[in-house]
């Protein structure tokens, strides 16, 4: 990061908004590899992380994290019981119970994951898929084509990619549905990588955002957000921090 050309950044945009009085941002999210992570001594680690706490310290903010399964998470942002978000994707009705930052901050390649040697050929017609048993993760989306071919597909659902890909080695069901950077980790800490592979046709590419509660106290913190978030992207620092954690910048 170039230091001095963010803070004349910021500077600029201090000129022209007004920012809040200090105080603790409350940010929720589930467990995404490389994106929110906790550590074993409590620690709250991965790129959101990072982004957040960047962005709040410009702002004159202090930050406290929780971690919530995914489904979880979303409920308690839509509600307003925190005040950011990290990592969802846009769907249409999340944008009903959530606003969304105007940028991305990473993007993630989704994936079909089977036993090697898989005869299933999938090359994006849900039809060749009849008859197979897919696995999805709780709370997560797949992108619009999927979801308007899930009821015609026989789904399970887990609680997490680690459950996924045991369901799939242990032949419960065919298909993995999950993306790269949170699924590849995994598969390696399990010694499943010479047994399970994506299949070549992606699903979808999706983009991460923060979101905020969609109420009219959470305004001003997003625009504020969003314009420190433009100037740290503007700066370089986002690409310097998806190449230290290992993610796809948007």
């Amino acid at each position: 990061m170039n230091p001095g050309r963010f803070r004349s950044l910021l500077a600029v945009l201090c000129l022209t908004c007004h920012v809040a009085a200090a105080e603790e941002l409350v940010v929720a999210g589930g467990h995404f590899e490389r994106i929110f992570e906790r550590t074993p001594d409590g620690e709250f680690t991965g790129l959101g992380p990072e982004v957040v706490r960047l962005v709040a310290r410009q702002l004159g903010h202090t930050v406290r994290f929780e971690l919530y399964p995914w489904a979880r998470a979303q409920v308690v942002v839509a509600q307003g019981k925190a005040d950011i978000l990290v990592g969802p994707y846009q769907t249409p009705e999340r944008q009903q119970r959530m606003a969304f930052s105007r940028r991305p901050f990473f993007q993630d390649q989704i994936l079909f994951y089977a036993r090697g040697q898989s005869a299933i050929a999938w090359q994006g017609d849900y039809a060749a898929l009849a008859g197979e048993r897919i696995v999805v993760i709780n709370g997560w989306t797949y992108g619009e084509r999927f979801e308007q071919a899930r009821s015609s597909l026989q789904i399970s659902v887990a609680n997490s990619v680690e459950n996924g890909l045991r369901m799939v080695a242990a032949r419960h069901v065919a298909l993995l549905a999950s993306n790269r950077r949170d699924t590849e980790p995994v598969l390696a800490r399990l010694g499943l990588g010479g047994q399970l592979a994506p299949l070549p046709y992606a699903i979808e590419v999706k983009e991460g955002y923060f979101a905020f509660p969609r109420l009219a106290t959470h305004d001003g913190l997003r625009q504020q957000f969003d314009a420190a978030f433009a100037a740290l992207a503007a700066s370089g620092e986002l690409k310097r921090l998806c190449q230290r954690f290992d993610v796809s910048p948007p």
